[in-house]
């Protein structure tokens, strides 16, 4: 049913939400029998891409001249990298460096979180190589002293990655400890549960499915509310100089 042009989706000079009723799908250069759900890119202001890739059965993401990093969230894909084959079902995620020939086959119908960048070079150091994961193998830590709230790093804390992707898993009623403001940007995709987002000046609802792009410098705080955990996919960039990749444009 129609709801009359009412959504939680909004767009803001910091940050945007957009949640799954305003989502639009479109095809991407390398896919055969899959669509992509684009939620951020350089258009909006990032620096890098964020979307979902929905796969029908045999469905197939070709490979990128960029750097990606891949998390399954439903179904089975096959990554195919200069002939290595590597089966990944639910929570299973992979980096893949630039220029790396490779490509995704669904066996049957799934989806996976991507995300994609130009790799910013760092002088002395080896760029990372092919990494395949899943998250479960990954041990998680509380922030800070609160145990009610865990994440997990899914990218190795190493000079060589330009950017981090975690999982962060929030019991209900638990929430950050402080009104971040900081100078990486976010990309946010809510896995599991929900709660309430201060994104600038302005509380939000927030739940399954939604995205979140958070802007370098937004106010930004989280809380879990209902009686489920909540748990959100998120990435930021990561372990380079503040001068060095241009400038944010809004």
């Amino acid at each position: 049913m129609h709801n009359l042009g009412q959504t939680r989706s909004c767009k803001r000079h910091n940050f945007f939400i957009l949640t799954p009723d305003t989502f639009v799908r479109t095809v991407l250069p390398g896919m055969k029998a899959c669509s992509a759900i684009v939620h951020v890119s350089p258009a909006a202001g990032a620096k890098f891409a964020q979307y979902t890739a929905e796969f029908e059965s045999g469905g197939e993401l070709g490979g990128t001249d960029l750097q990606r990093f891949i998390y399954v969230l439903e179904g089975n894909l096959q990554l195919e990298v200069d002939g290595r084959k590597s089966a990944m079902g639910a929570n299973a995620y992979a980096y893949l460096p630039e220029g790396s020939q490779h490509r995704l086959i669904a066996a049957r119908s799934s989806r996976a979180a991507v995300i994609e960048k130009p790799y910013q070079v760092l002088s002395m150091v080896t760029p990372p190589k092919l990494l395949v994961s899943n998250e479960g193998q990954i041990s998680s830590h509380a922030l800070g002293d609160d145990h009610s709230l865990q994440v997990k790093c899914l990218l190795p804390d190493e000079m060589a990655f330009d950017f981090a992707v975690n999982t962060m898993v929030y019991q209900p009623g638990a929430s950050l400890s402080m009104v971040e403001m900081h100078v990486m940007e976010h990309g946010l995709l809510m896995l599991e549960g929900g709660g309430i987002y201060r994104l600038d000046d302005s509380w939000h609802s927030v739940a399954v499915g939604d995205f979140i792009w958070m802007a370098p410098w937004c106010p930004q705080w989280f809380g879990a509310i209902g009686k489920t955990p909540a748990k959100y996919l998120i990435y930021k960039d990561w372990n380079r100089h503040p001068l060095v990749g241009g400038t944010h444009e809004s």
